[in-house]
């Protein structure tokens, strides 16, 4: 799979909390932990499952910190 997102970090689906038409998708990676709020659609197509190997994208035009 080619993206163009240049932060893109492998690492295992931990949690999949499943709601009427979203899912929370939580990925560890090293220390850190990524929570994708993606598709219901997406999960199935992709058929997603605790412990599988993925690959996480962070394409964003803004990154807000605050205390």
């Amino acid at each position: 799979m080619k993206l163009s997102a240049r932060n893109q970090y492998q690492g295992n689906v931990t949690h999949i909390k499943e709601g009427a038409a979203m899912a929370e998708v939580t990925v560890k990676v090293g220390n850190l932990e990524f929570v994708a709020a993606i598709t219901e659609g997406s999960v199935k197509s992709m058929g997603l499952k605790t412990g599988d190997s993925v690959t996480v994208a962070v394409k964003a035009t803004e990154v807000m910190v605050g205390k």
